[in-house]
């Protein structure tokens, strides 16, 4: 076989796994921290335009996946195609070329303490080199309007609630448009109708701006509420992919254990 029917034969195994319809496509990834096995081969399509939710135990392994989705963390073996390219092995130049299409926000909003509201939001368009003030106040007071917070440019992050630093944080990660969001715990720590309404603002983003969100929680009232799909992910790989009602009608034992919150059997 000659050298070059080898490498046609390579680019046939890899890319034709990665459907189209596919923002993020996740592929045998593998990550190990210590002597811990945290990701154990995930396999992981995520579609254009939806909603995934991944549910799960704590510490396993959620999060860590949600920062090797933007480069964040780098696996120990596998792929990670975002819109048609594979992201392991790209340069940090390459790499925010990516990160310009993937929006995250973190659990605490992770604002900037020393910075105003408006500050904060704006905070992406001066890293990538916008200096009109009436673009930048446009643009902050559109995502403003989108968050339901107008007014409330001049704030500081010390005087906002815990749902209005979500708010404050999630139009940062979105004033530069990204084709899709990453969540991780959006409503950790908030009451049910803070949370009802951080929700209801992760349904709103995607249908105005149709955006791609992977949403991680422990919340399954949100998971229900926001999801597309929800995705189940269980001793370092997806043990569950499908719809709410797929997620339901489960009879298997650890699904229900999930679902119900017992604890009978697990060490």
């Amino acid at each position: 076989m000659t050298g070059s029917s080898r490498q046609r034969q390579s680019v046939v195994r890899t890319e034709p796994s990665v459907p189209k319809s596919a923002m993020i496509a996740v592929r045998d990834l593998t990550k190990s921290i210590g002597t811990q096995e945290i990701l154990r081969g995930v396999d992981l399509d995520v579609l254009k335009g939806e909603t995934l939710v991944i549910i799960g135990r704590s510490g396993g392994g959620k999060s860590v996946l949600l920062k090797h989705l933007v480069g964040l963390m780098l696996p120990d073996a596998g792929e990670i195609w975002i819109e048609g390219q594979n992201i392991i092995g790209l340069s940090e130049r390459k790499l925010a070329e990516i990160r310009r299409k993937v929006g995250i926000l973190f659990q605490g909003g992770a604002l900037f303490d020393s910075m105003t509201v408006e500050e904060n939001i704006a905070f992406p368009l001066r890293e990538a080199g916008e200096r009109d003030p009436k673009v930048i106040r446009e643009q902050v007071n559109e995502m403003l309007d989108v968050i339901e917070l107008d007014g409330q440019q001049d704030k500081m992050p010390v005087n906002l609630s815990g749902g209005m630093k979500k708010r404050v944080g999630l139009a940062r990660s979105i004033i530069r448009r990204p084709h899709c969001v990453l969540y991780d715990e959006p409503t950790a720590g908030l009451d049910p109708v803070v949370s009802d309404s951080i929700n209801r603002l992760i349904r709103r983003l995607q249908e105005r701006y149709h955006v791609t969100s992977i949403v991680v929680t422990h919340d399954m009232k949100s998971a229900f509420h926001i999801a597309d799909h929800i995705a189940y992910l269980h001793e370092g790989r997806i043990y569950f992919h499908g719809t709410q009602a797929d997620l339901e009608r489960s009879t298997d034992p650890l699904i229900q254990d999930f679902l119900l919150g017992r604890s009978e059997g697990i060490p």
